[in-house]
């Protein structure tokens, strides 16, 4: 019994670098991601999406899908940020409540707070939900899925 609870003792230790960084890589993916929306650096954000994406979010269209959805999703958010004379959209993650990694697919619920102002008035969103899915890829993890649920 002891050297089946010290070999499994010994392989976990093995792995938790690997989880580790994982779950760093993952989470500074996704951090890369809003950090690129609130500079307004949208190839940036975009290219943080994989080719194929779904995103659902609180502004009409509400889902955009298949290829090019974050560049979509990007585009009708300016549209509607615009439409509804919003400036200075800005996201703040708080700390992740799941970073499920399993091989290469990534699942994380972080809370966020979405600020903003409306006609020169500040806006604040505060306990929101962006849940994202990511897949690791050639070129690293890829966005493939995010919801955005204000509270």
């Amino acid at each position: 019994m002891n050297k089946l609870f010290m070999g499994l003792a010994l392989a976990l230790l093995a792995t938790s670098p690997a989880v580790a960084s994982d779950r760093t890589d993952v989470l500074g993916h996704v951090r890369h991601f809003v950090e690129s929306f609130n500079k307004g650096d949208t190839k940036a954000a975009a290219a943080a999406c994989a080719d194929e994406t779904s995103v659902i979010d609180e502004f009409p269209s509400y889902a955009w899908h298949g290829a090019g959805a974050c560049t979509k999703w990007m585009e009708d958010y300016d549209a509607d940020a615009k439409k509804n004379a919003i400036t200075d959209g800005a996201v703040t993650l708080g700390n992740p409540r799941h970073v499920d990694i399993t091989a290469d697919q990534a699942y994380v619920v972080v809370p966020a707070s979405y600020t903003y102002k409306k006609k020169g008035r500040p806006v604040k969103e505060t306990a929101s939900t962006f849940t994202l899915v990511l897949q690791r890829g050639k070129e690293g993890w890829r966005i493939t899925g995010w919801a955005w649920a204000k509270n």
